[in-house]
């Protein structure tokens, strides 16, 4: 087993001494792949599961765009054709921001990402695209990516692949093309990365299910729950059960909220509604508001960077706080592991240098407007100033260390 299985990394890269065969052809067409789950449609799963639970696709949606930030920034004077190119990264005219937005939510959603690059011969250009990690697959041979539309109805025919980087195969179009395949790291998954919130599957389903919970008695209007017995005579079977139903439908709401019964009546009507009362809605509301909060800790995020607590008053120096921690235990790394292979291909394809490709930072919120001078600034935080000083008669937006007009 190679170095790089043992160790925690960003990249999976080809590994020849994998014990399976080879699928040997350049194009494979074969059903040897690695299942994603049980059923091979993991991907499906929590893809479904994140459109369903609003606090978990939030923080998958913030995690995303801070990671990616408020796009790149390079030393164009000195590096034009890497300006232009961070600008449209791939013929369908995203920008390397926007390429890296979609890795870092399918790397959250998913623990894993993947990202194909396409060149030529001569390396006359590069362009990166993102590739939907509910599309993807692992070969069996370990060192290629099988790309099809529906895994649930798979065909070999249909399926597409990429050879794992830093390995290129050549394409029918002429082009030279590759696959880096990002994983988060996980004891005993070896092909597949684990997402990070793994152990807070089953609370992202408790507050899915106490959601649904509120809204099926919205439906029903608050009405009480219980059973109606119904004194009436019915010739058949098929006679009383259509009496059943014409009952719930005019009276029931949603069905299953009241259970109706039916009986022989005798000389007297003796029909009546026998209530069911539960006093749960505290019980409903602690799950709920439990479940949010383990959503949070099982992401490794933070609440107020997911609007969880606005409701209690917009707090700009806790958001401040939470986000300088997140840049630093979460965001930063991130956005390293991302980019890491990015630059590798871009010096390695274009022979370009990276050294001045960073990706802008930018907190959510400011604590000091950007008009306030810096000794303005350093005055409101209790530290020695001097007006005198030509430094500190700086604007705040003057040293920042982007320009909001070079990176829209």
């Amino acid at each position: 087993m190679s170095n790089a299985k043992r160790i925690r990394t960003a990249v999976a890269v080809s590994d020849r001494s994998d014990p399976y065969p080879a699928f040997g052809a350049p194009r494979v067409e074969s059903d040897r792949f690695w299942r994603w789950g049980d059923d091979n449609l993991f991907p499906a799963a929590l893809a479904l599961m994140a459109r369903r639970s609003t606090t978990h696709r939030r923080i998958i949606n913030d995690k995303a765009d801070y990671i990616t930030g408020k796009g790149f920034t390079c030393d164009e004077a000195a590096q034009p054709r890497l300006a232009a190119f961070v600008r449209q990264a791939n013929g369908c005219g995203e920008s390397l921001r926007q390429v890296l937005n979609k890795l870092a939510f399918d790397k959250a959603l998913f623990g894993n990402a993947f990202l194909e690059a396409v060149t030529d011969p001569a390396h006359s250009f590069l362009a990166l695209f993102h590739q939907d990690a509910t599309r993807c697959r692992l070969a069996r041979d370990s060192a290629h990516i099988l790309l099809h539309h529906d895994w649930s109805a798979f065909r070999p025919e249909e399926a597409r692949s990429l050879p794992l980087y830093p390995a290129f195969e050549e394409q029918a179009d002429g082009t030279l093309r590759t696959a880096i395949h990002y994983k988060d790291y996980e004891p005993a998954f070896e092909h597949y990365g684990v997402p990070p919130y793994i152990a807070g599957l089953n609370v992202s389903a408790i507050a899915y299910k106490t959601d649904r919970w509120n809204i099926s008695r919205l439906d029903n209007s608050f009405q009480l729950s219980g059973v109606m017995m119904l004194d009436s005579s019915a010739d058949s079977e098929a006679e009383a059960e259509r009496i059943v139903r014409l009952a719930e439908q005019k009276f029931a709401g949603n069905p299953g909220q009241v259970m109706f019964v039916l009986r022989d009546g005798g000389e007297e009507d003796n029909s009546r509604f026998i209530p069911i009362t539960a006093q749960n809605e505290g019980d409903w509301q602690a799950l709920h508001e439990q479940a949010t909060s383990d959503i949070v800790v099982a992401h490794s995020w933070f609440r107020t960077l997911s609007g969880l607590d606005y409701g209690s008053g917009f707090n700009a120096e806790r958001i401040l706080h939470e986000y300088e921690v997140a840049l630093n235990t979460v965001i930063l790394a991130e956005q390293a592991e991302l980019t890491e292979p990015v630059r590798t291909l871009i010096t390695a394809t274009l022979g370009l240098d990276t050294s001045s490709l960073e990706i802008v930072n930018r907190p959510p919120t400011r604590s000091k407007p950007i008009y306030m001078k810096v000794w303005e600034a350093r005055k409101a935080d209790g530290l020695d100033y001097d007006p005198e000083d030509p430094k500190q008669q700086a604007f705040l937006s003057e040293i920042t260390k982007y320009n909001i007009k070079s990176i829209e």
